[in-house]
């Protein structure tokens, strides 16, 4: 356990919670250097089918660290890597084989809603509020946001909601494409577990191979992505986990993957 961040599992759910509510959960380089330590021991842990990724107290997270920026504007290396660190984790949580849910509360700006771009699958409680504040303080997102936006919100909204750094409700967030599900407040934690769980059921490798499919797919022309996905059928058809849906279909049960 870190003090800012704590990662525990529960069942085949690995979850990484942040943990400065004192701070408003911002993202220093210690935190994303714990978010990428657990996201690894995660990945390499067999019986962990999905991720959840949480924040302690009223706020997600309302950005990067910006105490820490401050420090190092004099040091252009020491920047540079705080960029890249940040862009090469958040990078890595969207490539994970896994799957990648978080749980949103309360404030999600700046890094914040970058961490939350970078995941797959997002809850939010009624109360969240989601916002992209670079621009209010000369700043420009610096792991992903300017271009996940676009990619989910497209290029009008997003760069409205760049330009303005206003804050979306729940809703607002929902309908632009940004969240999945919204949840009371007081269900928030509770929704999304209960979502990985569901998620357990299902086969890893197939899982994996789905998102690896639509990430990849998303920067390639029609044909290319269907030949993407003709070959990782026929890949996965010979698989144990195959066999096994086949015959949990033909005998009306529920498949138990062993993959």
């Amino acid at each position: 356990m870190s003090d800012v961040i704590n990662a525990t599992i529960e069942g085949s759910v690995g979850i990484i919670e942040l943990a400065r509510p004192e701070k408003f959960n911002c993202l220093s380089l210690e935190v994303h250097d714990r978010i990428s330590t657990e996201r690894a021991k995660f990945e390499a842990n067999r019986e962990i089918r999905s991720i959840l990724i949480r924040a302690q107290g009223k706020h997600f997270c309302t950005g990067a660290d910006l105490t820490e920026v401050k420090g190092k504007l004099n040091d252009p290396a020491a920047l540079d890597h705080f960029i890249s660190f940040g862009m090469k984790n958040l990078r890595a949580l969207e490539s994970s084989p896994l799957p990648v849910v978080v749980a949103v509360q309360g404030l999600c700006l700046a890094g914040g809603i970058e961490l939350m771009l970078s995941c797959d699958v997002c809850f939010a409680a009624e109360t969240a509020q989601f916002g992209d504040q670079h621009a209010q303080f000369g700043l420009i997102p610096g792991w992903g946001g300017s271009q996940r936006l676009t990619r989910l919100m497209g290029l009008r909204r997003a760069l409205d909601l760049m330009f303005s750094a206003r804050w979306l409700k729940a809703d607002e967030a929902k309908e632009a494409g940004l969240v999945n599900y919204i949840v009371p407040d007081a269900d928030l934690h509770k929704a999304a577990l209960e979502y990985c769980q569901t998620i357990a059921t299902r086969s890893r490798p197939g899982i994996a191979e789905m998102k690896r499919l639509a990430r990849e797919g998303a920067d390639l022309g029609i044909d290319q992505q269907m030949r993407l996905e003709r070959d990782a059928a026929v890949r996965a058809l010979p698989s144990v986990d195959v066999a096994e849906g086949l015959d949990a279909f033909e005998n009306r049960r529920k498949p138990a993957f062993k993959a």
